[in-house]
């Protein structure tokens, strides 16, 4: 068989290879022309490209004026930021409180310039005209920002009644404060042989006076700023004459609270304390018998206290213990410390409130009973 033969024969009932072309051509589907879509067409691409700038650089305009703080509505606004605030939580409290717009592009801000390490607890009045910077500066422990509460604290208040004046005032929380003063180790001679567990351990050194505070201050920094002036006010001078009463400086604390809660006025305090020395050194009259021992013992103070009162077990008790209570039962100011060390030399071993609103000392016992009955009596 011939080579054109066998080729015949092979395409036999087959279609020609030109017939298929035309098949194709003509009786077949034609192929898809690929679509050149939006970034094929350069003008739409181009058009595509300026929109996305402009949204980007509004976006970036609209950024910049929350970052430098550019035409903003003018605002003022107290933050208040707590110890265990995280920057998050600044940036929360900043958006909240209308200081920011952007918390996330503050968290950024803030993460780049190390914020958290410069913000400090406390209330701040921040305002829209700060940008980024001035806020994380304004909430710095040193910022002129930082809100302030001037606090007056009496003499005679106790430790309780201070901390709360202090949570009144805003300083700090009432708990906290009290969670310091039982466990924070102040660093201070006066407290070293005064063991840690127990807030009326610091009873008698938060020294009152008039004290600026920042609002939201940390416990530690408030009870320091307290210690720090009794020890500025029972000086090298005062601490000399300790050695003279023949007690230790905690005992003249204590001597200086019973003064302080006892007396009237200032011209009492040396006899009151001449009255409490007598007593201590008496045989015959060994008990300090001082109510208002017995008024700190107590949960709540009383106007009267009654017969079962002054038999309740307490250390405080001086009717029922001899010589002093176990602390001081407040915090005594200067003119009490001073005259629990150098006391009036009297032998008075009484007194007694009189109804002209002082006290009345009496050297026996026979002399208070009559004047005592003469005030049931009048």
């Amino acid at each position: 068989m011939s080579g054109e033969e066998r080729f015949k024969k092979s395409n036999r009932g087959g279609r020609r290879p030109s017939d298929s072309g035309r098949s194709a051509r003509d009786g077949g589907r034609k192929p898809r022309r690929r679509s050149r879509g939006l970034f094929g067409n350069p003008a739409l691409y181009i058009v595509f490209v300026l929109c996305v700038s402009a949204l980007l650089a509004a976006l970036g305009w609209i950024g910049a004026n929350d970052v430098l703080a550019l035409n903003k509505k003018e605002l003022t606004a107290v933050v208040e930021i707590g110890e265990s605030d995280s920057l998050g939580t600044v940036a929360t409290k900043l958006k909240k409180a209308g200081i920011i717009e952007f918390r996330g592009l503050f968290l950024f801000y803030g993460a780049v310039s190390h914020a958290d390490s410069k913000i400090s607890e406390g209330s701040y009045e921040l305002n829209t005209d700060m940008d980024y910077r001035a806020i994380v500066t304004a909430m710095g422990s040193r910022s002129a920002s930082r809100m302030t509460v001037s606090v007056t604290i009496p003499e005679g208040y106790t430790i309780k009644q201070t901390f709360e004046l202090l949570e009144e005032k805003g300083v700090n929380d009432y708990q906290d404060l009290m969670d310091t003063a039982a466990n924070h180790d102040f660093d201070y001679d006066f407290l070293k042989d005064l063991p840690l567990g127990d807030a009326t351990r610091l009873e008698g050194y938060l020294f009152p006076d008039t004290y600026e505070f920042y609002l939201g201050e940390s416990p530690e920094n408030a009870i320091n700023r307290l210690l720090k002036n009794f020890s500025k006010k029972f000086d090298e001078d005062l601490s000399a004459q300790v050695g003279d009463t023949g007690y230790s400086k905690h005992q003249i604390v204590i001597i200086a609270s019973l003064i302080e809660k006892e007396a009237a006025n200032d011209e009492e305090r040396a006899k009151i304390a001449s009255v409490i020395y007598n007593r201590l050194r008496s045989s015959s009259y060994p008990y300090l018998q001082i109510d208002a021992t017995v008024q700190y013992a107590l949960p709540e103070r009383k106007e009267q206290l009654t017969e079962e009162d002054l038999k309740i077990d307490s250390p405080y008790n001086t009717y029922l213990y001899q010589g002093l209570p176990a602390g001081p039962i407040a915090n005594p100011g200067l003119a009490s410390i001073k005259a629990a060390l150098k006391p009036a030399s009297t032998s008075y071993y009484f007194y007694i409130l009189g109804k002209d609103g002082v006290h009345h000392f009496f050297k026996t016992y026979q002399e208070f009973v009559n004047y005592k009955n003469s005030l049931s009596n009048g």
